[in-house]
């Protein structure tokens, strides 16, 4: 009996920065399509707290608190899944911060924090996935993107320059592993209503900047992102890669 074209059942999902926002609303919709997923946070405890709810809800949830940032832990990590039988064959690069402040005015460590968390974890943990992957002949990689993976605004230089970094190192990515049966695509997430963006939301005026701006006159919500995160983690996709999907109401498609 043929699969069904979107069904993760069998697969194993790790989604970094996954105990809010727009990581955990990934991860309920892969948990959704049948996929075990292991949720992902620097706090032993906000991680063990959504696997818990995830798990009152029937889902198969593995907890693994470490720094995404750090090489060590990154590796660690990986080697405490292969000691545990867990073959990571979803992968999704969520963990992600901002920082606005005038570039003039931005500290070298400020920058620093950004680009690690932003850029440098997807290759850390695309780097130590792809290395279990590719003796598998197979594996998915997401990696969350942005708006700013194609424009730029002023006042977050370090998150533009990371999410262009994104688009990148996806295509990256592809070229160097798309012959190992992997594929490696981004989304690129509109204006979410996320705690990231709590003080936008709150902006009168930006929030009436993004509602104007956008074709869909809305925010968008988390969930609004788990289609196609499952559809890029699914067999659906497994001639797609090295391409950004942008989830943001249309604003990219008109002036």
């Amino acid at each position: 009996m043929t699969k069904p074209l979107f069904d993760l059942s069998g697969q194993t999902a790790l989604i970094s920065g996954s105990t809010r926002g727009l990581g955990l609303a990934i991860a309920e919709g892969l948990a959704q399509a049948g996929a075990a997923v292991v949720l992902n946070g620097r706090s032993v405890q906000a991680v063990a707290e959504r696997a818990a709810e995830l798990r009152r809800r029937g889902f198969t949830v593995h907890e693994a608190a470490f720094d995404v940032t750090r090489e060590e832990e990154v590796v660690a990590a990986f080697k405490r899944f292969d000691a545990a039988g867990l073959g990571i064959s979803i992968l999704v690069n969520n963990a992600g911060i901002q920082h606005r402040q005038p570039m003039v005015e931005l500290a070298l460590a400020d920058w620093q924090r950004v680009i690690d968390t932003n850029l440098t974890s997807a290759f850390l943990m695309g780097r130590e996935a792809a290395r279990r992957m590719i003796p598998r002949g197979a594996g998915k990689i997401i990696n969350i993107g942005s708006l700013t993976s194609e424009l730029a605004r002023a006042t977050v230089i370090p998150y533009t320059v990371a999410k262009g970094g994104i688009k990148m190192l996806t295509r990256g990515m592809a070229a160097e592993w798309a012959k190992h049966g992997i594929q490696a695509n981004a989304i690129g997430p509109g204006y979410m209503v996320t705690d990231m963006n709590e003080a936008l939301i709150n902006n009168p005026q930006f929030d009436a900047w993004v509602k104007g701006r956008t074709p869909s006159a809305r925010w968008g919500n988390p969930d609004e992102l788990a289609g196609t995160a499952v559809y890029l983690a699914s067999s659906a996709s497994n001639y797609v890669n090295g391409q950004i999907i942008y989830v943001d109401g249309g604003m990219l498609s008109v002036l």
